[in-house]
């Protein structure tokens, strides 16, 4: 392993990493808060979660876009041609945050999957209306993160995600209780605590990108631009298979949430649990590949191909490595996880289960959240988006259905554990298929 080099990424990594832990603490909180306060509660913020995450994640996915655009900017010592990137990269996510208003406030196509008890459904409609106001401050602060990260200032987002967790346990308990003068929302407070924290924490953010002298060279606030189709076309260009790449991944998510959904809230309840600790856990690969991203592209903008390489390769060893790592953990702690979600018996002995093949999908999934995102610093995104199309969607979700609901080649459905096997081979499948992509791609620079 080149020692520079892992440094560089370790250096990048940690903050980034303790950010997407703040972002995803967030996420926790509202499990185990939405799970004490009841079942039904805590099926509608596991339901009502996947349909936001896959609206939101697909849409911010386009905004990564601005990430690969800047570090080679950034590598190539052109500062001047960034803050209109940053500028043309605000209209856009402007743009998404109508497209994921309009959807999240009108969910029944999404919903109808899931064949809802009519009391779930209207807490699950009740969590969606709460967060869709926020989407909008929410996106702009992706545009923030990008821009930061790629000049390689991760550290204030960092701080800035600190900040929100901090806030989150105090408004999701005004929300959802009714304290402090509010009505009471039960599983839809967490929604409206999220909204909230991100319009304060988007007005923050600009704030010190407008004030802090570091990012004064970029010129963000120099003048007024409107959208540039043709800026605007070259983000979309790169984002939209981005986005798609995201879409097929949280959809995998999503619609075994749906069709899980399907057996009860027993059920949906230990797959919420099972998926937020996929999910906390992806967080650390997660921020090795942003960091590697950011590396590569920069070592392109330089013109230092062969460094570009090293740097994805190095970035390879430390995602396998603590996969393994992580997913012994997980398999060994099951029990003692499921117990700080739940103290439902019958959710716990089912969620420790399911934790069992979560922490081998962990392995693969490191793997390739890795891989995809280096070779998004090399602005490669349309391949790994066809790769996740086949092995997710084909083997993940429709493998899932096959034994997991329908029966097909098992003796009888497998309900939510059929659908997490069939998610390990087909991420399996994508995290060897993107490898070699990347492999040939970093020999043709």
């Amino acid at each position: 392993m080149h020692r520079p080099i892992a440094a560089d990424i370790a250096r990048l990594a940690w903050p980034i990493w303790i950010s997407q832990l703040a972002i995803m603490a967030n996420g926790v909180i509202d499990t185990v808060m939405a799970g004490r306060y009841g079942t039904l509660d805590l099926a509608a913020v596991g339901i009502g979660t996947s349909v936001y995450v896959t609206l939101f994640v697909t849409l911010m996915g386009v905004l990564f876009a601005i990430t690969p655009t800047v570090a080679q900017l950034q590598g190539a010592g052109r500062h001047a041609e960034i803050g209109e990137e940053v500028r043309q990269s605000a209209w856009l996510a402007l743009g998404l945050a109508a497209i994921s208003c309009a959807a999240l406030t009108h969910p029944g196509p999404l919903l109808s999957l899931s064949e809802l008890a009519p009391d779930v459904e209207a807490k699950t409609r009740a969590y969606l209306d709460a967060i869709a106001w926020g989407v909008p401050a929410a996106l702009l602060f992706r545009v923030f993160q990008g821009f930061s990260t790629a000049i390689s200032r991760p550290r204030v987002v960092m701080a800035l995600n600190l900040a929100a967790l901090a806030l989150k346990i105090p408004l999701n308990w005004a929300f959802m209780y009714g304290k402090l003068g509010l009505p009471e929302l039960g599983g839809a407070g967490c929604a409206a605590a999220t909204s909230t924290i991100a319009w304060v924490t988007c007005a923050a953010a600009w704030t010190w990108c407008r004030v802090e002298r570091d990012y004064a060279r970029y010129r963000v606030f120099a003048r007024w631009s409107w959208p540039r189709w043709r800026a605007q076309w070259q983000l979309v260009s790169l984002g939209v298979p981005i986005g798609a790449t995201f879409f097929v991944d949280v959809t995998a998510f999503t619609f075994m949430a749906l069709f899980i959904a399907r057996f009860g809230a027993l059920y949906s309840g230990a797959h919420q649990i099972a998926a937020n600790v996929a999910a906390l856990c992806f967080m650390l690969p997660l921020a090795i590949g942003s960091a590697a991203a950011v590396l590569v592209g920069q070592a392109i903008g330089a013109r230092e191909p062969a460094r570009a390489r090293a740097t994805g390769m190095t970035a390879l060893v430390l995602a396998s490595g603590c996969g393994l790592a992580v997913g012994a953990t997980i398999f060994l702690a099951a029990d003692p996880l499921v117990r700080l979600y739940t103290s439902d018996v019958a959710v716990q002995r089912l969620a420790a289960t399911l934790l069992a093949l979560v922490a081998v999908y962990h392995v693969f999934d490191a793997v390739q959240i890795v891989v995809v995102s280096v070779l998004r610093g090399y602005r490669h995104a349309f391949v790994p988006m066809l790769v996740f199309g086949v092995a997710l969607w084909g083997v993940g979700l429709g493998g899932g259905y096959a034994i997991g609901i329908a029966g097909i080649g098992v003796p009888a459905p497998l309900a939510a554990s059929g659908f997490w096997l069939a998610g390990v081979i087909g991420m399996a499948l994508a995290a060897a298929l993107v490898t070699a992509y990347f492999l040939r791609v970093s020999r043709a620079v």
